[in-house]
């Protein structure tokens, strides 16, 4: 059996890039975290984060955004494979999702480990 050629490694970055693209423009969950990624980037240039803080979100963010697009291509193969209710479809569309509640809700009690003291200083120095 003969190998397939591998595409160019720049073809790899642009097919990958399509993919971010696309999840952006077509799902709704994706652009309601991206919307969250830029107010917490707009509040944490007001509040100073430190550059700990700023890791914590850039790795916070990309998990997110990650798990999302993981979570859309699994809701695309199940349909793709099939239209009818089938249990082990629900199972793997709804662990999926699960997965990005999970990491959104870690997430959030991160931020708010963040951002609170810095809010609550903020506020009480007014």
């Amino acid at each position: 059996m003969k190998k397939q050629k591998k595409n160019p490694l720049y073809k790899s970055f642009r097919y990958a890039f399509e993919g971010i693209i696309a999840g952006i423009k077509k799902e709704r969950n994706m652009k309601i975290h991206c919307t969250a990624m830029v107010l917490v980037i707009a509040a944490g240039i007001i509040l100073k984060l430190s550059v700990t803080e700023w890791c914590i979100c850039l790795v916070l963010f990309g998990m997110i955004l990650a798990l999302e697009m993981v979570n859309t291509a699994i809701e695309a193969v199940v349909d793709l494979v099939t239209e009818e209710y089938r249990p082990l479809a629900k199972l793997a569309k709804d662990t999926a999702a699960g997965a990005v509640l999970i990491a959104s809700i870690m997430a959030a009690g991160a931020g708010i480990l963040i951002f609170l003291p810095k809010v609550l200083r903020l506020v009480g120095a007014l």
